[in-house]
């Protein structure tokens, strides 16, 4: 294969590769949980303690407008980014 060609070939697969893992970056934009008053909020370390009492491995935490984004493992291993509730504390999907 040409230099040329090979060049050309390399490009196309980063652009898939990057086109790829932009599409999973912004798979969860259309997760909203009902809106609360920051006051009626529960606070993420209770969040974060109920979810390791189910068996959950917590990686990280971060609140959005309305929802808590946990990143972890569920009790069967599987890696997920999930959205709670900040009131209730409901898993909420897109």
């Amino acid at each position: 294969m040409k230099e040329s060609t090979m060049n050309t070939v390399l490009r196309h697969i980063a652009t898939i590769a990057l086109a790829a893992c932009a599409g999973t970056a912004f798979a969860h934009g259309n997760v909203q949980c009902k809106e609360h008053p920051k006051s009626e909020w529960r606070p993420h370390t209770e969040l974060e303690q109920k979810l390791t009492q189910e068996g959950w491995k917590i990686r990280r935490m971060e609140k959005t407008d309305t929802c808590y984004e946990v990143y972890a493992k569920t009790p069967d291993g599987k890696r997920v980014e999930a959205f709670f509730d900040p009131k209730t504390f409901e898993r909420v999907e897109d």
